[in-house]
């Protein structure tokens, strides 16, 4: 699989620290950038427990054949960044994910881009 253009989108983003597209079966990091310099494997480590807890707990709420609640994007929000990550619609396992630096970014545009990116992505 090739994510160079869904991390082109997201690097693009105003305000981007970090973004990667991770499989969060296996916890293993596929494809990303940092212009900051944080360390995306960490991230994508840390970012996997998030989703895998996530997806299971909605799976428990509502079944695992229901559609119609699937997580659309998670966000975290810390005092100087905003942590967002989605499960990609078109992928099974994989999601993307962007840190935003707070005073820059905006949240709005960010969970638009990351959508799009998603739509656009292409196997």
């Amino acid at each position: 699989m090739r994510f160079d253009g869904v991390i082109d989108e997201l690097a693009a983003t105003k305000g981007v620290m970090a973004c990667a597209v991770v499989d969060y079966e296996s916890g293993m990091f596929i494809d990303g950038v940092s212009p900051s310099g944080m360390d995306l494997d960490i991230l994508s480590a840390g970012n996997t427990e998030i989703v895998r807890s996530e997806i299971k707990a909605i799976e428990r709420l509502y079944g695992q054949d229901n559609n119609e609640d699937a997580i659309d994007d998670i966000l975290i929000s810390l005092h100087k960044q905003y942590y967002l990550l989605r499960p990609m619609k078109n992928v099974k396992s994989v999601f993307m994910f962007m840190v935003l630096d707070r005073k820059t970014a905006n949240l709005a545009l960010a969970r638009r881009t990351l959508k799009v990116a998603d739509r656009h992505y292409q196997d």
